[in-house]
């Protein structure tokens, strides 16, 4: 067994390079949605299908336990999942829960009613899937009062990084920036709601200015999946780090060592 990390794309590598750096004894299984991606402007019925295929295909490779390291899988399909698919013995978990906790400065577990936080203008870059959810707002509705949530659909984005071209992106990157602060001139905070966004974060840092704190989501969900899998040593699992994609495995290889400067070799899902 190992832990499953699945995105639509290479995203989620950033969340898995921070999971491996936190967790260097787990192995893990990533899988890439490469022949599909990009999630972000799917219906959710597509979504969800595509998500449940690719977390069965981590379940078939051994894992008990899967991140959703995919905010649009998240938003779109988790909720879903967990009321009427995923099987009793194994355990799904998306990558909002570790934002929200760190933009209200307090743990999932507690289910007190929701108060006032520091945060008072809050901006939002997701996908257009994500954005049209308002699963980020519903879930931090349940912990904290008084926060406005400005936002941004990043069309175009993840189209951009997953073919390489950077200079594409951070011009997007800028566009939307720009298109956010005409709605919200000034947010205290701003959340990259998106696993591929962390590649492009000293962009969004330097669009947004170096006021506003930017809550990227690799490190808060390998903290939280270390917590997560001290309460449940049962789901640590053994076996060889492996990376699966339902795309070329040459080409996404090639792709992947673009992205984390290091070598990364994906076999066929």
């Amino acid at each position: 067994m190992a832990v499953g990390i699945f995105d639509s794309g290479l995203g989620g590598l950033t969340v898995l390079d921070a999971a491996q750096k936190r967790l260097p004894d787990v192995p893990f299984v990533y899988y890439a949605d490469s022949a599909h991606a990009p999630y972000g402007v799917r219906t959710a019925d597509d979504i969800y299908d595509l998500t449940v295929k690719a977390t069965q295909a981590l379940f078939d490779a051994g894992c008990d336990l899967v991140i959703l390291a995919c905010n649009t899988a998240s938003a779109a399909a988790l909720r879903r999942m967990q009321e009427s698919w995923i099987p009793a013995d194994k355990r799904v978990l998306g990558v909002f829960v570790p934002l929200i906790e760190a933009l209200t400065e307090r743990s999932w577990g507690d289910n007190s009613p929701p108060r006032e936080v520091d945060v008072k203008h809050v901006a939002l870059f997701a996908t257009p899937a994500t954005v049209s959810s308002r699963a980020f707002q519903r879930e931090l509705a349940f912990r904290a009062i008084g926060v406005d949530v400005e936002a941004q659909a990043c069309g175009g984005v993840v189209d951009a990084i997953e073919d390489g071209d950077m200079i594409l992106a951070e011009a997007l990157v800028n566009s939307h920036v720009d298109a956010l602060k005409r709605k919200m001139p000034q947010p205290d905070a701003a959340i990259l709601g998106c696993t591929h966004y962390p590649l492009m974060q000293e962009q969004f840092q330097a669009a947004l200015g170096k006021e506003v704190k930017v809550f990227s989501q690799a490190n808060l969900v390998a903290e939280s999946l270390a917590d997560y899998l001290e309460r449940r040593p049962e789901m640590l699992g053994e076996g060889e780090t492996r990376y699966l994609t339902s795309g070329d495995p040459k080409q996404v290889s090639q792709r992947a060592v673009q992205f984390m400067r290091r070598q990364i070799t994906f076999e066929s899902a």
